[in-house]
């Protein structure tokens, strides 16, 4: 844990984190865990994510508001955000940051946990989070049949765009430029955007999108 100095006083900094509690079900989870809160069910473990930062939040944010702005204009699909709860797998809930719904599933999204399967998801990756975001959800998100998964690394200043291939990924890091997605038809985003700070009005970015096609 660092410490931060403000206005003379020492303020403890909590460095972030993810928790892992063994021995609950499904049912358990689905009882206790707090709706205000990013808890995750895997094979008979919760994790309990640390506090969001402001910066991911932001973040996420962005790019909730830009999804859901193009899907409510197209008129395709449905944005969700965590801590909405998805059964990835039989025994794996997920709470992603961002997700797509096709516009056949829409109906079928209700309750806790949602039983469909996402069409693209988007994860903010942390530093606490990196391997869990990179490796073990984009195993799960592939399993499950998430055609599309993007892993926005802050960090790195890279949007991992994972698209099916078969029954795995295919993966591309991209640093710069336009990243077009392949499973909300006509929807692209400058990589660029995601890491300007202050970054861009979210209208602008939603009428470039929808003034110009993809790359």
């Amino acid at each position: 844990m660092g410490v931060m100095v403000v206005d003379e006083r020492k303020v403890p900094v909590r460095e972030p984190y993810v928790i892992r509690m063994g021995g609950w079900t499904l049912e358990r989870y689905l009882r206790e865990a707090p709706e205000d809160r990013i808890w995750e069910f895997v094979r008979g473990e919760v994790l309990m994510h640390s506090p969001a930062t402001a910066e991911h939040q932001d973040l996420v944010g962005f790019l909730y508001w830009l999804l859901r702005g193009y899907c409510e204009i197209r008129g395709w699909g449905k944005v969700l955000m965590g801590p909405a709860a998805v059964r990835i797998l039989p025994e794996v809930v997920r709470e992603p940051d961002v997700f797509v719904l096709r516009p056949e599933d829409v109906g079928r999204a209700r309750g806790v946990p949602l039983e469909v399967v996402p069409v693209l998801v988007v994860e903010v990756v942390s530093p606490s989070t990196r391997t869990l975001d990179l490796w073990e959800k984009a195993e799960e998100y592939a399993r499950a049949g998430v055609e599309e998964y993007w892993g926005v690394d802050g960090e790195e200043g890279v949007l991992w765009a994972h698209r099916r291939r078969g029954d795995r990924y295919a993966v591309e890091g991209v640093r710069t430029g336009r990243v077009a997605s392949i499973a909300v038809p006509g929807f692209w985003l400058e990589v660029g955007w995601l890491f300007q700070i202050p970054r861009p009005p979210v209208t602008e970015c939603l009428q470039a999108i929808l003034g110009a096609p993809g790359p």
